[in-house]
């Protein structure tokens, strides 16, 4: 029979075939075909045959050519046909699928369906057709009867494809069903129906099948809804990921984690290389993920992003047109984030209403962790962020081209959080990826060079993080750091010095980057610029500190720790430390060239031996040989000549500049420290060993000296050094200089020995009576210094040079002056403690260091580089402080004495105020040690007890203390407040409060105990009034929003400052004493309204946040029904913040303000109430599009608005008249309110008719607000306001505003 069917088809006409096949039953047919097809013989000639002679055109031919299409369809899927067969008869299916009818296209399109849904598919090879059957169906133009209507063939498509999308899909079938349907020309309204539904089944599937299905949808999306396509994929993906990390963070161990985390990590990788293939082939696919992305942040920075969202964006910067784009949308989103965390930090109003959530930053870091499942396109990315950060955010050059320096503590200001997010971006990224490493580590030498004159501490530190990781890794860099020491002799010193510090590990591994090094310092060190010569000297002593000789004491002192992976390098062996030995005489040798160089390269040297003998003891006689020899040129050896030192031989005439030559002071400085250090150190060590005689016997030498000039600089006159009174210590003569150099010289030398003696002294009556001695000389050249510069009124009366007392020695005199209570020694303190002189000149030095710290974050001596003596310093000497402020206050030692310049008490005060804020700026981690550093009645077994008190606890123990003194001081007469202190007091206890755990019942005390004092109390000082009540306000916003405040004292400015209208009398509140007629304006006025502008600014934030919310939200119709109830309590309290705001605005506009400052701020301020309020109305307008009503609250906000609108109203001519009379340019605020006024009810309006509430019935409606000034009238006024004030020649704007406060005072 299949013969038969193949001849006849041979045929050229179809005739015979079509009766033969007529005569044929179907079954027959069918078996055959199925024979044929599963022998694998001529099935396709078989088939294509029937199909020859089943024309469309007559009925029977489309029946039959239906039914054995259906039965081949039914034949492929059974999956008995081998591959080719079953290819060969689908293709044939393709070609004749177009000469269907329509109803029977519709026909086999919903079998195709009902398998679909009925999951009867077998293998899913015939839906290969299904995107045929319906393109062709797409192409009829006649009407077709489907279901009980007539639809078109474009229609019925729609239909059906309508019906597939909203069944069930087989999980196996969902990608080929996605990929299908690119075939399939689709409307936008179809494309939606396929992604929705392929979205919908991202969940159901297995995660390693969602990467192909990912693919074919963004195929298809270049039919349309590429929005809706990443929208989808991005929120599966953060969902997934939020769900992943609360599975690995959650308490309880779950027995099945979903997901494990690799393979997840491996998923959306190959997914986020998918979205980046196809956004290089359809940029338009690019433009919406940007667009889509930033529509999420107008609300919430953290609506759309999330760590898949941020790997995404990173890789699609490796595409040039988007790379600037993304790299801008992140670095502002992470700015506004930190922002935000900044916003909710200092308000507990906002902390309550909004939800602690993950911040950019994290989500970041977090990408930094993922890519290490080989996210290799993302970490160009990363390093890009990670430097646009940290060059957008640095430190910004200040005066005296010092960078301002901070510690990490909450107060930070964003920007500098956004430069330690990059260095941390950069550095996790060079931890987890090899192949980035030389690149990171060559831009940021490369910004340490070229980037000389700008800040690069963020980089320096970077730089030593990343070398502290890994030294032996970095050998393979070695090239671009011996590169980078080329650049060394022109680089500012202190870059020198924190880049060599940085890379020190490196030389300990690397000897041939030593070698360079060496080189380099050697050429500096003949250098013509002086910045280079101090340069090499720098580097000399790093290396001399680092390169220990064998023999040497470990230093328990060792400032830099080093990596496990550095110390093993260290420990080489016994070589290592004999060829040090040689290194570090050859570099002694080099830098004994430089004593006789400038005086700064030499002063250098004298401050960094002190340290390098710490660290290397074995190298003490190389240094004390080299120190005594340069002491001995300056220095008189015969016992009886007076004065002991030359000081001529320190001073360099050249023509007629006269310049130090050598800092003899701080040569004696260092020889002190050294011989100090040995004597505690090396000599105890030795007791006995024989060969030590001779180097014992040199050592004695250098006490003897110092023994020597100790005596006679106590029998020397100023006559014998030529600087008494009568000397010339003018700046503009050779002279003058030349004696101020020398009177410089001689104070340091007298501080150097003070500290000798007191270091020798164990206590004897004639050490301390020397002590005295010196420090008299000290005093009358310092007096001398003083006066002489006071009347001169040169630059040099505000200059003090640094002391040369070290920070341990002035805690330990401290210490002894005012809380050595043993009685052997209280006999030989009496020298010391009976002058006063002597003990305000210990704590002053005391103040000095502190100032210094604060500044550059280290102080000048030894140790002074070393944060943890500071800080064991720092902690003696505020225990001392602390306890003579409280035992000795300020009135009683202020009522016995009669000296001018402030009291040690008061200065005790000052020093502690600059501790409190320095311990806060450097040692944020420390406060803990540090309240218990100060807690006198600690005992030593009582210290682990005391170790689970808060910090919370202790600060407020430190608090009372203050208070007690602040209301000591505020309860004595006006007369006798001392405003200083009070003034210091309360800036104590604002960095104190600092300390204090919001939440706890210690912080509500300090509120309700600032606010008592503020009621109770009242002081006419204005600085004190001001910085009372910014610690009353900084602790407010903290427990709950300061409206209710603020309201307060507006009605009692308005109380004390009286009504714009003259007739009308004020009833006068008196909620806080501390507003008088003195404090009332402009001090606390302008307070308030800073405060009023902090409180809009919140509502602001909260308004944009609600306005982002609903319209992401009014995308899904289904959402917007409950729309506002989730957002309720943040409405209710705007409403409630406004509606406050608005009554004490309305207080202030009706007073009286002086005109100035206060106007220009309230008006200023006026525009922004009105702004936020249309803001609001806008909002509510959204609101109402989506749900269509507002809520009662707005109404009763809208009708308080407006009684006071009518009193603004009235005072608004007012306002115009007094700002217009002073100067017309002044007047720029008035504009600028009435334009904010009229868009309010412009929107208003609006929102009246939208919601079909009459909002406007209580308010009257603005007039025509032009105006014309009248030039000739205007005059006429002007002449006769000249002559009812009888002043001549007064220009005619003054005449108006003397005349205005005159008749405000009369009424007071």
């Amino acid at each position: 029979m299949d013969q038969k069917i193949l001849s006849l088809a041979a045929e050229k006409t179809a005739d015979k075939l079509q009766e033969f096949l007529q005569t044929l039953r179907e079954d027959d047919l069918t078996n055959l075909l199925q024979n044929q097809a599963v022998k694998g013989k001529v099935a396709g000639a078989l088939l294509r045959a029937i199909f020859k002679g089943s024309p469309c055109c007559e009925e029977a031919g489309a029946l039959r050519r239906r039914k054995i299409y259906a039965y081949c369809i039914q034949l492929v899927e059974s999956g008995d046909l081998q591959k080719e067969i079953a290819s060969e008869i689908i293709g044939l299916l393709m070609l004749e699928a177009h000469h269907f009818p329509g109803p029977l296209l519709v026909e086999l399109a919903n079998e195709f369906i009902s398998a679909v849904r009925e999951g009867s598919l077998v293998n899913g090879k015939s839906l290969e057709l299904l995107p045929i059957i319906l393109t062709a169906l797409a192409t009829k133009k006649e009407n077709l009867a489907y279901g009980k209507g007539v639809l078109s063939g474009e229609e019925c498509k729609k239909q059906l494809i309508n019906i597939l999308c909203s069944g069930r899909w087989d999980q196996q079938y969902v990608i080929q069903l996605t990929s299908m349907f690119k075939d399939v020309p689709l409307t936008a309204e179809e494309v939606e129906f396929v992604v929705e539904k392929a979205l919908s089944m991202f969940s159901k599937m297995n995660l390693q099948e969602i990467p192909p299905l990912v693919y074919q949808l963004l195929v298809l999306s270049s039919k349309g809804s590429r929005k809706s396509v990443l929208e989808g994929i991005i929120a599966f993906f953060s969902a997934l990921d939020k769900q992943h990390n609360e599975e690995q963070t959650g308490d309880e161990l779950l027995d099945v984690v979903t997901v494990p985390s690799g393979e997840l990590r491996h998923v959306e990788g190959t997914i986020i290389l998918h979205i980046v293939f196809a956004i290089k082939l359809d940029y338009e696919l690019g433009r919406e993920l940007l667009k889509h992305l930033k529509a999420g942040q107008q609300g919430d920075s953290n609506n759309n992003l999330s760590p898949f969202s941020i790997a995404l964006l990173l890789s699609v910067t490796r595409i040039q047109r988007f790379q600037d784009q993304v790299l801008d949308l992140l670095k502002t989103s992470v700015v506004k984030s930190f922002k935000d965390l900044q916003l909710l930090q200092g308000s507990k109003f906002l902390q309550n209403l909004v939800p602690h959530r993950s911040y950019v930053s994290t989500m970041i870091l977090e990408v930094v962790k993922n890519s290490v499942h080989s996210w290799d396109h993302v970490t160009q990315g990363l390093v890009e962020l990670g430097f646009i950060l940290m060059d957008s955010y640095g430190p910004k050059k200040v005066l005296d081209g010092k960078t301002i320096e901070t510690s990490p503590s909450l107060s930070r200001m964003p920007n500098q959080h956004a430069c330690k997010l990059g260095a941390n971006i950069l550095l996790e990224t060079f931890k987890i990826h090899e192949m980035i490493r030389q690149e990171i580590l060559e831009q940021v030498l490369n910004r340490v060079v070229t980037r000389a004159s700008s800040p690069i501490s963020h980089f320096l530190d970077l730089l030593s993080n990343i070398v502290m990781y890994a030294p032996l890794v970095l050998q393979s860099c070695s090239s671009k750091v011996t590169e980078a020491f080329d650049y060394l002799s022109f680089l500012p010193l202190q870059t020198v010095q924190r880049l060599l510090k940085a890379v020190q590990p490196l030389l300990k591994v690397s000897m041939s980057m030593r070698d360079s090094l060496i080189l380099v310092l050697r050429k500096a060190m003949f250098a013509n610029q002086l910045d280079a010569r101090k340069s090499a000297v720098a580097g000399f002593l790093l290396l001399l500190k680092n390169f220990k000789v064998l023999g040497s004491l470990s230093s328990s002192q060792c400032s830099q720790s080093l990596s496990f992976s550095q110390v093993h390098v260290d420990v080489h062996s016994h070589y290592n430390s004999v060829a040090n030995e040689t290194f570090c005489l050859e570099i002694m040798d080099s830098l004994r060239r430089c004593l006789s160089q400038q005086a700064d390269v030499r002063l250098m040297l004298y401050e960094g031996f002190y340290d390098v003998l710490r660290r290397n003891s074995q190298l003490a006689n190389s240094i004390m040989q080299t120190l005594l020899s340069q002491l001995k040129q300056f220095y008189e050896p015969k016992p009886d000549l007076l004065p002991p030192l030359k000081l001529e031989a320190c001073i360099l005439t050249q023509g007629d500049k006269i310049s130090l030559q050598e800092p003899l002071d701080y040569l004696l400085c260092c020889i002190q420290h050294c011989l100090a250090w040995y004597k505690n150190t090396v000599i105890p060590l030795q007791q006995g060993e024989e060969e030590e005689e001779e180097e014992e016997a040199f050592y004695q030498a250098l006490d003897d000296i110092l023994e020597s000039i100790t005596n006679r600089m106590i029998k020397s006159e100023l006559e014998d050094f030529e600087l008494d009174k009568s000397a010339d210590f003018s700046q503009s003569t050779s002279i003058g200089i030349k004696n101020n150099i020398c009177a410089f010289l001689v104070m340091g030398v007298c501080e150097v020995l003070i500290e000798y003696n007191f270091s020798i002294s164990n206590f004897s009556k004639n050490k301390f009576e020397d002590i005295l001695s010196l420090f008299m000389c000290y005093k009358k050249l310092s007096d001398i210094l003083n006066e002489k510069a006071g009347k001169a009124k040169t630059k040099m009366a505000n200059k003090t040079n640094d002391s040369l007392l070290s920070m341990k020695f002035v805690s330990s005199l401290l210490t002894v002056l005012f809380r050595d209570s043993i009685q052997s020694h209280q006999e030989s303190l009496s020298v010391l403690r009976s002058s006063s002189e002597f003990m305000r000149y210990a704590v002053n030095i005391a103040l000095q260091k502190v100032q210094q710290l604060k500044e550059t974050g280290h102080v000048s001596g030894p140790d002074g580089q070393n944060p943890d003596k500071i800080f064991q310093n720092l902690c003696d000497i505020t225990r001392v402080l602390l306890w003579r402020y409280t035992s000795i206050p300020t009135s009683v030692e202020e009522s016995g004495k009669k000296e001018k310049g402030k009291s040690i008490s008061l200065l005790c005060l000052e020093g502690l105020q600059k501790i409190f804020s320095a311990v806060q700026q450097f040692y944020q981690p420390k406060i803990q040690q540090f309240l218990r550093a100060l807690d006198v009645t600690d005992k030593e077994g009582e210290e682990r007890e005391d170790a689970d008190v808060s910090v919370t606890q202790r600060t407020a123990f430190q608090i009372r203390q203050f208070q007690r003194s602040l209301l000591n001081l505020l309860s004595s007469q006006e007369e006798d407040f001392n405003s200083k202190e009070a003034l210091l007091l309360v800036t104590v206890l604002t960095s104190l409060s600092k300390l204090l755990e919001p939440s706890s019942p210690q912080f509500v005390q300090m509120l309700s105990w600032t606010s008592k004092i503020c009621k109770e109390n009242s002081r006419e000082d204005a600085l004190f009034c001001k910085s009372l009540m910014n610690l009353l306000f900084s602790l407010h916003v903290l427990y709950k929003s300061p409206v209710i405040l603020l309201r307060d004292l507006s009605q009692d400015i308005h109380g004390h400052l009286g009504d714009i209208d003259q007739d009308v009398e004020v009833e006068k509140t008196n909620h806080f004493a501390i507003v008088n007629l003195r404090t009332a304006a402009p001090t606390i006025c302008l307070l308030v309204l800073s405060q009023a502008e902090k409180v809009l600014e919140e509502v602001d934030w909260l308004i944009t946040k609600l306005k982002g919310q609903v319209s992401q939200e009014t995308v899904s119709e289904e959402a917007s029904s409950q729309t506002t109830l989730p957002n309720q309590p943040v409405e209710k309290a705007i409403v409630m913040q406004l509606g406050t705001l608005l009554t004490f605005f309305h207080e202030l506009v009706q007073t009286a303000l002086p005109s100035g400052s206060c106007v220009d701020t309230l008006l200023k301020d006026l525009c922004k109430m009105y702004t936020t309020l249309t803001a609001l109305v806008r909002y509510y307008l959204q609101v109402c599009q989506s749900s269509g009503g507002i809520p009662k609250n707005m109404e009763k906000l809208n009708k308080s608005k407006s009684l006071n609108y009518t009193g603004e109203k009235k005072e608004k001519p007012a306002t115009v008249a007094t700002a217009m009379a002073r100067v017309l340019r002044e007047t720029k605020p008035i504009p600028n309110l009435i334009f904010a006024i009229e868009q309010y009810e412009k929107f208003l309006i609006h929102l009246s008719k939208r919601s079909k509430v009459n909002l406007m019935q209580h308010m009257k409606l603005s007039t025509s607000r032009d105006f014309k000034i009248k030039g000739n009238i205007l005059d006429m006024v002007l002449r006769e306001d000249g002559e009812d004030e009888n002043e001549e020649g007064t220009a005619s704007e003054h005449g108006e505003q003397n005349k205005e406060p005159a008749k405000k005072k009369r009424k007071k």
